[in-house]
């Protein structure tokens, strides 16, 4: 019975680790949905971006209030979690603090105050955070798009993360007054605790018996509550702890923008121009490959980094909040482009999850989940992708969805078919004939 915890601990491991490893691997074969792109070039300049936007929060600080306190809870969730190491091993082996056996003494009262003062810091943010999205009235926080299962997942990630921390400290608290009344080995400082818990518990002067309950409580519910965390985070928007690493790896390093102009279009434009060019001549077969359809309909037609950032949206509104479109109160928000990509990669892969393929639905991303009037209200400015922390795209989206709206179905508003007829007709947008196209200059 003396190894029931052990072998219970073990049982958990591997269940939450196996559970993760599924989620991620669902994550992966529904981005491979979307068609192959290649951003395997510039290899040394995408190290470098993600070192600095996803690990460097460098875009995050744009906005100083809200990416200090970011920085505050993601530096300090992610190193406590180094933490993770020593309760494996302790919860495997059963041992106490085995990292103070591999840091030494000094090392690791170091080490466990450097935690305690990070720990402080994650809380400090998320109360901050809490406040700011529920009561402070931020309006990108507070967005009808937000309202319903958005909101309240962002808040329970608060709610968990501050709870994580609250029992980090009173593991440590416990565990303190324990070493000091000798029941277990002096390893580790405690600042933080000392000054906030230790007095508390001490108060109550609780036996031995029972602070070793609290202790071992304590220990458990962070440990799974790591557990929980790690594998809540498929459901949540806060997949970008993970994901903004691989979008800002193959994030458009192209200036903002820049239309990628399809190479059978183009190939067909310069025969067209080709004034030796046999118009009768059988096409070369690699020449002859047209896509199977323009643009996109649907999220089997967007490109496997457009999925990645769907997944990837951190859902922080900094692309919406400076949409000229939506400050002028259009319908467009560019969040909601990528959440409604995602919801509908979501459904897809439910669909296949339950028949083993993908069986038509008689649904599309186009019209079902985002709307033509969405689409044509997006001036191009490319505020959005500027304003991005890790970088994502929606713009793309944009762009080839209303691609498939000119090239596929002909649906773009008047005022474009008048600009594109008439650049057909008179090689300018204006409706006048070509050879008055000077007549400007006479005077």
């Amino acid at each position: 019975m003396q190894y029931l915890d052990n072998i219970l601990f073990l049982i958990l491991l591997i269940a939450g680790f196996g559970l993760f490893a599924k989620s991620l691997q669902k994550i992966y074969r529904n981005i491979r949905l979307g068609r192959e792109i290649n951003r395997s070039d510039r290899k040394s300049e995408r190290w470098a971006t993600m070192a600095r936007v996803a690990l460097g929060q460098s875009r995050m600080v744009k906005r100083p209030v809200a990416g200090i306190l970011h920085l505050f809870v993601y530096v300090g969730f992610v190193i406590i979690n180094i933490e993770l190491v020593e309760i494996i091993v302790d919860g495997i082996f059963g041992t106490h603090r085995f990292l103070a056996q591999v840091f030494g003494h000094g090392f690791y009262n170091f080490f466990t105050a450097t935690l305690e003062v990070l720990a402080l810091l994650v809380i400090v943010g998320v109360v901050i955070f809490f406040i700011r999205r529920n009561f402070y009235g931020v309006k990108r926080l507070t967005m009808k798009e937000l309202f319903g299962w958005p909101k309240e997942d962002a808040n329970w990630i608060l709610i968990i993360e501050f709870a994580l921390m609250v029992a980090f400290f009173t593991m440590n608290s416990s565990d303190f007054i324990l070493q000091q009344r000798g029941v277990l080995a002096q390893h580790g400082s405690f600042p933080i605790s000392e000054m906030s818990l230790v007095p508390f518990l001490e108060i109550f002067s609780f036996h031995d018996g029972f602070l070793m309950v609290i202790e071992r409580g304590a220990w458990w519910f962070h440990f799974v509550g790591i557990l929980f965390f790690m594998n809540y985070l498929y459901y949540s928007k806060h997949l970008h702890i993970i994901l903004a690493f691989p979008s800002t790896w193959f994030a458009n390093l192209n200036p903002y923008g820049k239309f990628n102009n399809l190479d059978s279009v183009t190939k067909e434009i310069k025969l067209m121009m080709d004034p030796n060019a046999d118009p009768y001549a059988a096409p070369a077969e690699a020449d002859a490959e047209a896509p199977s359809k323009f643009g996109a309909e649907d999220i089997f037609d967007l490109n496997q980094v457009q999925l990645l950032n769907a997944y990837s949206c951190t859902e922080c509104g900094r692309c919406t909040s400076v949409c000229p479109a939506n400050i002028t109160g259009k319908k467009l928000s560019p969040r909601l482009i990528l959440m409604k990509t995602r919801d509908r990669l979501e459904e897809v892969s439910k669909n296949i999850d339950k028949n083993g393929k993908f069986e038509d639905d008689g649904k599309k991303l186009l019209n079902d989940y985002i709307t033509k009037e969405e689409l044509w209200a997006c001036t191009t400015c490319n505020a959005c992708t500027e304003a991005c922390p890790v970088l994502l795209d929606p713009l793309s989206i944009i762009f080839e969805m209303r691609r498939f709206l000119v090239m596929e179905q002909s649906a773009a508003p008047q005022e474009l078919n008048l600009m594109m007829t008439n650049v057909e007709n008179n090689a300018a947008p204006w409706q006048y004939n070509q050879a008055d196209r000077l007549n400007w200059a006479k005077d």
